[in-house]
């Protein structure tokens, strides 16, 4: 006798479920698509720039026969142009170079805080910057910077530029195209901190290089890098940096008119 066969209905097959396959990560829009080979052409642009920026000037006042009687009425106009200029460049490599615009490239976006709060940060950071400046003990010593802060013309010039376009430029510099770029390469830490280092370096010249001021340069920067980095906007740290800027300028007014009271 034969085996009966067991009964199966009929009937297509049952289908076997496959896994989802697994979808690729989407990319970071944040990350940085420019190199390091574009910062050193962006740092070979500065002195070029600066230089143009400053003969551009220069020539305007040749025209003109104008012959400023404070030294900051040239170099503010010069510096200006300058940083403009290099940002040109900037602007002519991510469009040429990576078709990508500039401002969000650079994460000048919406803030992610409330704009009170972002000033209140900044106006925090200037108040801890002051308390550790008394514990180095900061030496009352002449430098470029001070001397060009003796007279109340150079001060107010130098005041509005530091809170428009002074923090502006060197937000988009330092926490819009370097920070990205050691963040991607060493971590968020690591990267806001070698950011704010170099900002501080920056500075350096300025405060007859001062260690102690490049430290405190350095913490400020470590805050707004910080600030860049949580928001991911350099609008607000550039909000964050006007805001420390205008408490020590501020500061320094009102110094100067108690001094003159005197």
């Amino acid at each position: 006798m034969t085996e009966q066969q067991p009964f199966r209905p009929l009937g297509p097959a049952p289908r076997t479920e496959l896994p989802p396959p697994e979808l690729a990560p989407e990319p970071d829009r944040d990350a940085p698509f420019w190199s390091y080979w574009d910062l050193v052409v962006f740092l070979g642009l500065a002195i070029p720039c600066l230089l143009l920026g400053f003969g551009l000037v220069r020539l305007l006042e040749y025209l003109f026969h104008y012959h400023p009687h404070v030294r900051t009425v040239e170099l503010i106009p010069a510096q200006f142009l300058g940083y403009a200029l290099m940002f040109l460049g900037l602007l002519l490599l991510f469009r040429w170079q990576y078709d990508q615009p500039f401002w969000s490239s650079l994460g000048w976006k919406p803030l992610r805080l409330p704009p009170l709060m972002v000033v209140i940060a900044g106006l925090l950071t200037a108040s801890g910057v002051l308390a550790v400046s008394l514990l180095l003990q900061m030496p009352a010593t002449s430098n470029p910077m001070t001397e060009m802060l003796e007279d109340r013309t150079s001060l107010v010039l130098i005041a509005v530029f530091g809170i428009t376009l002074g923090p502006l430029f060197e937000e988009l510099v330092f926490r819009g195209f370097l920070q990205p770029l050691l963040v991607r390469s060493l971590g968020a830490a690591p990267g806001v901190l070698l950011a704010a280092v170099l900002f501080g370096l920056l500075h350096s010249q300025e405060y007859g290089n001062s260690w102690r001021h490049v430290v405190l340069i350095s913490l400020a920067g470590a805050a707004f890098g910080a600030m860049r980095h949580r928001t991911g906007s350099t609008r607000a740290s550039t909000l964050m940096h006007a805001s420390y800027n205008a408490l020590f300028f501020f500061a320094l007014l009102l110094q100067r008119d108690q001094l003159r009271h005197l």
